[in-house]
């Protein structure tokens, strides 16, 4: 196989499920002997990115606006002067930027224009853009599905399910913190000792299923459970009102005992390995819910409602924990046999980030040949 060159284009490298899929392919490229090279308006991983092989080029991007348009031209000149054999959108402003400055190039000198379907977007001739790939890479059945239910021009035969995956080396089965970080956490949450800890991992926001997740607690406390409920995850500038809300609720239902927010936390596996349970309980489908998968990966149970990505990802993995939307009653039984009876995940051989990684890798392959 010959030496590729590879562009991936993304808003900004900070922090995210893209972000991070984006370092691990470009990982995976370095590794396997080709160049990898990521367009993006930077970011805190821009170091990482480089420490580990691939070039960063930086270009605006990012905005959500017409000014963006500006950047057609330069971004063209890249394609020109880089000759890359494949060109990767990941985000729906980058994807335009780069097919249309990929639209305008001789067609004998153009790369192949690969886009990955992140998330269950708005439907629009703005979202269209994602479908628009010689490959279109969907991360799970559920977003493939939503493809050929809103994009009836995107043929089945063109879209490639790979689903994220996770490193058995960053969240090994069994994993443990450190002595220091244990001694932290309980210092810095003493309500936790002696309890059966609950956890809901996701930003502070109306569709994350925190306000089901304080009616569990409640109705678990009721059952005279000793359990106590950690909500991890930050609200932006304009989210919080609705935290505010949150507080106010857990408050008026004399739970502030029963329950934790810890806002945002950089340390999730760690956490992972000091709950019981982790939850899912978004209101819209996820279209993959990485987080679940991660604490399977390090052997704490997960029980979510069986839509979207999580629930495929549960089904797969860990069906003893997937419960059937919005049944509350379902959920709190679910929770009280696995506080009673606990069943750990077996170590995980599915949905591996070395999967992911070939099979993106074969795409590109294909592609060329």
């Amino acid at each position: 196989m010959k030496k590729l060159t590879v562009i991936q284009t993304l808003p900004a490298l900070n922090a995210g499920g893209v972000e991070r899929g984006t370092l691990e392919i470009g990982r995976a490229l370095v590794a396997a002997g080709h160049r990898s090279i990521v367009i993006s308006s930077g970011g805190r991983l821009v170091a990482q990115l480089e420490a580990e092989g691939s070039e960063h080029i930086t270009l605006p991007v990012h905005k959500k606006s017409l000014f963006s348009l500006w950047q057609v031209a330069p971004f063209r000149k890249l394609l020109a002067e880089i000759k890359p054999d494949i060109l990767h959108a990941r985000s729906r402003v980058p994807a335009w930027i780069a097919w249309l400055a990929w639209r305008k190039l001789p067609t004998n000198n153009r790369p192949h224009f690969v886009t990955t379907v992140h998330g269950l977007y708005s439907v629009s001739p703005y979202s269209a853009v994602m479908t628009k790939g010689e490959r279109v890479i969907a991360v799970s059945h559920t977003v493939k599905a939503y493809i050929l239910k809103n994009y009836r021009h995107c043929p089945s035969d063109k879209i490639q399910v790979i689903y994220r995956g996770v490193s058995a080396a960053e969240f090994p089965h069994g994993y443990q913190p450190s002595h220091a970080w244990l001694n932290q956490w309980q210092k810095d949450y003493p309500q936790l000792e002696g309890k059966i800890v609950l956890t809901l991992p996701g930003r502070i926001t109306r569709w994350k299923g925190q306000s089901e997740f304080i009616d569990l607690i409640e109705q678990l406390i009721a059952k005279n459970l000793p359990v106590h409920g950690v909500m991890v995850g930050g609200a932006e500038a304009k989210k919080q009102a609705y935290l505010e809300e949150l507080k106010a609720e857990i408050k008026a239902r004399g739970l502030e005992q029963h329950l934790t927010l810890t806002g945002h936390r950089n340390d999730i596996r760690d956490i992972f390995s000091q709950s019981n349970i982790v939850y899912s309980l978004s209101n819209d489908p996820e279209a993959f819910g990485r987080t679940s998968l991660e604490a399977l990966y390090i052997g704490t149970p997960v029980i979510g409602w069986n839509h979207g990505g999580v629930g495929e990802t549960l089904t797969t993995c860990y069906p003893q924990g997937a419960v059937p939307f919005k049944e509350m009653a379902q959920l709190v039984a679910k929770s009280v046999q696995l506080i009673q009876q606990p069943e750990l995940p077996a170590p995980m051989t599915e949905l591996t980030l070395e999967t992911m990684c070939q099979s993106t890798l074969a795409v590109y392959e294909s592609l060329v040949e």
